[in-house]
């Protein structure tokens, strides 16, 4: 019996014909576990992971295995977006008893859920030093079965282990000068000069650490720091990490040059590489990024929106090949034959030079990842318009990859912040109402009526699932950047609810450190706790950002005060670790600079003033700034209590602190005010 063919997860779902007897994760499993006694297998995952899928058709659709599987095991299947806890608590015994991890995550639990034996991906055969997967169940079976004793000891040792590790926090106080330089300084060393990024293969896109660098530079003019912010984002807009022909960012690239990407296609990546890109424009005014932020918001609204208006999770890197085989990158690489076939000899001659397609190819079997590895202005743009056209014609008529439909709280909300922001920087009022569709989505469907949200939807049902403190902080993000955009105060008093969510139920009363679950959640084997910036904001940072943001739209002192001594542990990790803390030290230069409250005071968006005020304090590239636009005494933005206009017109004020600057109606004196 698989139990898994009535849950939200594409994940579990995708396993729900397997001859595998699986459990989700649940107390009726481990239940089971211990009234048969045995040990449980756990199987960790997403729906767009290669190796996933790779692990699943060679071992779990396998008769022989499963029949071993569930005579021997109780067999759990997690969807690692829909359960970042237990994914979280798992991973860090795999990385602490083998140096390593990654997905899928193969481990064995005690009935009481102690891990005892980890590992990742296993073969249907030894590989490299590397046993098979039925070698690794037999053994474990044996091991259960005759040295019971041992295996407790090694899961018990284990579980004091993990509860033993205390985070780096660095006590209350948040960063100053002193350690951003020091972090600016850290990642100049492991900067790329050739090749823009950070560190080696495989390359992942720092979307966090350039927002840091885009915002140090704003605050100090460290010309250096935006020097490796837009040479970076230069590089991965011209590789094959960067969809050519619909844009999109792919997950990471496996080499140095930014060339052949790992294909699958992630709604974070895209909503963080999004707003990057839009704020690098406003910084630079550059082409590139105007183009590559507004390719990546319409990518985003027309491959991963669903039908209830939420973002879906992925796409996956496979897909057919034509031949009934799934391969990964079958649907994004092109051969100089396929070029020829859709645009004829001549222009295949020049799209083969422009996106870099050679006969040897640069990814498997002669086949090429698009590139532009020369500059735009050598070439005709309406040429090369219609070559793009009909290549993504063509490419439309290919199997399609699989997409995971689940709607996850946190990731939509990042999604929210950058179509909010790129449709106000760039006049496109569907990407904000993209954004606003989303948002009421969240409130609609994740939201229950004390506001507490719900981690994942899919079809229009929420998932079982908590959410964690992502999802909160992420979440509020969005409606804040709504906020601000939108000029509707209802985002700000949603956002509000969710804060105080985080305060009451995710933050240490004495410490001011948070956890990533709540209080009251499901208890793991460890609360888990990790304050570091990965492939997304950590909780713990995004939370420090919104709790700011928040405190500068309202003045409440209690949530500036959390966002602060949330940044103490970016005083302890920046200066060491700049890489993996990177939005952490953006919120802190927010922090420094204030953040800047500016108050759009005007008879309404309709009026042209107000509105030609309002997008100039959009434009602002004063750290973490945040804007209310509103009528005089508006009670839905605090920021505009008392707040007049000056002779009847339209009237900005910039504010530290509620502390203001002279009141201006002039759009030049106010651009100054915030670009200095």
């Amino acid at each position: 019996m698989n139990r898994l063919a009535h849950e939200t997860s594409p994940y579990l779902l995708q396993h729900a014909d397997n001859p595998v007897d699986w459990w989700p994760w649940s107390a009726e499993a481990f239940e089971e576990a211990r009234k048969a006694n045995k040990p449980v297998l756990l199987s960790v995952g997403y729906s767009s992971c290669h190796w996933c899928h790779v692990m699943a058709h060679e071992s779990f659709e396998d008769r022989a295995t499963a029949d071993f599987l569930n005579e021997h095991f109780v067999s759990v299947k997690v969807d690692r977006e829909e359960r970042p806890d237990v994914d979280a608590v798992y991973m860090e015994a795999v990385q602490a008893a083998t140096g390593q991890g990654g997905w899928p995550m193969t481990v064995f639990l005690t009935p009481d859920a102690e891990p005892f034996y980890f590992g990742t991906y296993f073969p249907p055969a030894p590989r490299h030093g590397m046993p098979s997967f039925r070698q690794v169940l037999e053994g474990v079976r044996g091991a259960w079965a005759d040295r019971r004793e041992e295996v407790a000891e090694v899961a018990g040792k284990i579980v004091r282990d993990l509860a033993g590790r205390e985070i780096s926090y660095g006590g209350p106080d948040a960063p100053g000068e002193e350690e951003l330089a020091q972090a600016l300084l850290g990642l100049t060393r492991e900067y790329d000069a050739q090749r823009g990024g950070f560190g080696g293969a495989p390359k992942f896109p720092p979307s966090m650490v350039v927002e840091f660098l885009l915002r140090h530079h704003a605050r100090t003019g460290a010309e250096g720091a935006l020097q490796m912010a837009a040479d970076t984002c230069e590089r991965m807009a011209r590789g094959g990490i960067y969809d050519q022909l619909g844009g999109g960012f792919a997950r990471y690239s496996v080499d140095r040059d930014w060339i052949v990407p790992h294909f699958e296609k992630m709604l974070y990546d895209n909503a963080l590489l999004c707003r990057v890109y839009a704020h690098l424009w406003r910084a630079t005014g550059s082409e590139l990024a105007r183009r590559v932020a507004l390719e990546t918001a319409d990518f985003m609204v027309r491959e991963l929106r669903t039908e209830q208006g939420g973002f879906a999770s992925a796409l996956d890197a496979d897909s057919d090949d034509g031949t009934g085989k799934h391969v990964e990158g079958a649907y994004y690489v092109w051969t100089p034959r396929q070029l020829r076939d859709v645009l004829g000899d001549d222009d295949a001659e020049l799209a083969a030079q422009y996106f870099g397609v050679t006969e040897e190819g640069t990814f498997e079997h002669g086949q090429s990842v698009l590139q532009l590895p020369q500059s735009d202005g050598l070439v005709d743009a309406e040429r090369i318009a219609s070559v793009r056209e009909r290549l993504l014609a063509a490419r439309a008529e290919r199997p399609a990859p699989g997409r995971d439909d689940k709607v996850v709280a946190a990731w939509n909300g990042l999604a929210i912040a950058a179509l909010a922001e790129t449709g106000a920087y760039f006049d496109r009022p569907d990407l904000v109402d993209a954004a606003v569709t989303a948002a009421d989505l969240l409130v609609r469907l994740h939201l229950d009526e004390h506001a507490r949200l719900s981690r994942t939807s899919k079809d229009g049902r929420a998932g079982a699932n908590a959410g964690v403190l992502e999802d909160y902080a992420d979440v509020a993000e969005g409606f804040l950047a709504l906020a601000s955009v939108t000029g509707e105060g209802v985002w700000l008093e949603f956002a509000g609810f969710l804060l105080d969510h985080v305060l009451a139920r995710f933050a240490d009363a004495e410490s001011g450190a948070l956890y990533d679950t709540a209080a009251d959640a499901e208890r793991l084997i460890r609360r888990p706790q990790d304050p570091t910036d990965n492939a997304v904001p950590s909780g713990w940072t995004a939370a420090a950002g919104a709790l700011l943001g928040y405190a500068a739209h309202t003045g409440s002192e209690p949530h500036r005060t959390a966002a602060e001594r949330a940044l103490g542990v970016v005083k302890a990790l920046g200066p060491r670790v700049p890489r993996f803390i990177g939005w952490g030290l953006a919120v802190a230069e927010a922090l420094l600079d204030g953040p800047r409250e500016v108050a759009i005071a005007g008879p309404g968006l309709d009026d042209d003033g107000t509105r030609t005020l309002h997008r100039t304090a959009l434009l602002g590239t004063a750290p973490g700034a945040v804007v209310a636009v509103g009528t005089p005494d508006s009670d839905e933005f605090p920021l505009l209590a008392d707040r007049p206009l000056s002779d009847g017109r339209p009237t900005a004020y910039v504010c530290r602190n509620f502390t203001c600057d002279a009141p201006t109606t002039d759009p030049e004196r106010l651009r100054t005010a915030l670009n200095g």
